[in-house]
């Protein structure tokens, strides 16, 4: 197995092979310095590492039936939007390495990175297990989009944004500076395409945001319209991890296919056009950071919940779905919570051994 310095250059060396010109050099910095700072945010950024190593750590779960799963799964990996009802709907939000693989890999690195951010405290081990088992179950089960408007109370009002912050997240997309560099033409007509019609004008501005992307060119288009601000943003895609790592044949880009499945209520604003991500940005769609609100994201209702969410996004084949009750049976109540702390020992492990290279 590589050092954990040794595959951050492979990756980052593969990464500037897909994106070319547009990586995000000074991104990368800002990476490095996420990756020495904690166990969790060292998780987040480097998924492709959880790939080489995973089925190492835990070889029991390459046997696992395989599903379209999200890849990425975490804390933090949760938020909402309006779906094409202008419902208010909470679930995963953040596709980029979906792929086909062992369905338990989502659930292991979800109670893996509770176990990284409950920092000793917050429930035990066993339990986030069990919490999360018990929620994706019921999933399975009887799948259903997590709605807000009516149902899960607590929620809505954990994620609504006070007046004075909403005004503060308008003012500062308006105030984003303009890049060094003009956007190149893919993202821009992307932006365009995304925006209603009759949209004003916009000048696409680089953005930096989230973890594990950081290094991707991302943009996003503010304009007026129809008496209000209006937010798109583009991000590049490339191939999962999952499949850099175990299907080297398979560059499919899977983000748009396992965001519409049948069990969700889909953002009918969240597009894939090629190797560019296009979304819509607002104040309703929010998510909750573990810095902020650990109370929140490591409570036994949340935790139950992101489990039965995972199993929303396993289930657009009943088959599947079918196959997965099945091999969750034959392996008993103690798996996750086991296969998860041994996780999160090595991730751990690794970030100490990161954070001391300079």
């Amino acid at each position: 197995m590589t050092t954990i310095s040794q595959s951050v250059r492979n990756f980052e060396t593969w990464l500037a092979g897909e994106l070319g010109a547009d990586l995000v050099k000074d991104d990368l910095k800002e990476k490095h310095g996420w990756m020495r700072s904690d166990d969790f945010v060292f998780l987040r950024a480097t998924y492709w590492r959880w790939c080489e190593i995973i089925l190492d750590i835990c070889p029991e779960l390459g046997r696992a039936p395989a599903v379209l799963a999200i890849g990425d799964a975490h804390l933090e990996n949760f938020g909402t939007w309006r779906d094409s009802e202008g419902r208010l709907v909470w679930g995963v939000n953040d596709f980029d390495d979906a792929a086909v693989m062992p369905y338990a890999l989502d659930l292991v690195r979800l109670a893996a990175s509770a176990i990284l951010a409950r920092n000793g405290k917050g429930p035990s081990v066993r339990m986030i297990g069990e919490l999360i088992l018990g929620g994706y179950r019921r999933g399975l089960e009887n799948p259903l989009p997590v709605i807000l408007e009516r149902d899960h109370k607590w929620l809505r009002k954990a994620l609504m944004m006070p007046n004075s912050e909403r005004r503060e997240f308008w003012e500062k997309c308006e105030m984003l500076p303009a890049g060094k560099k003009k956007a190149p033409a893919a993202y821009s007509e992307a932006l365009a395409g995304a925006l209603p019609p009759g949209a004003g004008s916009f000048t696409a501005k680089p953005r930096s945001a989230g973890t594990g992307s950081l290094g991707r060119p991302r943009f996003v288009a503010y304009a007026e319209w129809q008496g209000g601000p209006v937010l798109r943003e583009a991000k590049a895609l490339v191939p999962s991890a999952w499949s850099l790592r175990h299907r080297p044949l398979d560059v499919t880009i899977r983000a748009g296919e396992i965001a519409a499945g049948r069990a969700r209520s889909a953002d009918p604003h969240y597009r894939v056009c090629g190797r560019i991500l296009v979304r819509r940005l607002s104040p309703n769609s929010r998510k909750i950071e573990i810095d902020k609100h650990p109370e929140i994201l490591l409570s036994p209702t949340m935790l139950e919940l992101m489990g039965f969410e995972i199993a929303n996004c396993h289930s657009d084949d009943a088959a599947a779905a079918a196959a997965i009750l099945q091999d969750l049976q034959a392996r008993g109540p103690e798996w996750l919570h086991e296969a998860a702390r041994a996780a999160a020992s090595s991730v751990s492990a690794e970030q100490k051994a990161y954070a001391r290279t300079r």
